[in-house]
């Protein structure tokens, strides 16, 4: 299995969960990270972003073209 690595960080959480569901559909493995502390009161995520998409680096190019598509 390939490490995984930082893609790419997403904005929110309706952009993550529509990048996940397209992944999940064409079985490219990944990992969704928020940067969500319920202890903080999420504001991890007003200074990073909602959160990351990790998987392995020969996805990355493929990903970032499904995000662009997503958002257009």
């Amino acid at each position: 299995m390939s490490d995984y690595q930082k893609i790419i960080t997403l904005q929110n959480e309706v952009q993550a969960r529509l990048l996940e569901a397209e992944l999940k559909e064409r079985n490219i493995s990944h990992f969704l990270r928020s940067y969500h502390d319920a202890a903080y009161n999420g504001i991890y995520q007003q200074q990073k972003g909602w959160g990351i998409i990790e998987a392995p680096i020969e996805y990355k190019e493929e990903i970032l073209s499904i995000l662009t598509d997503i958002e257009k």
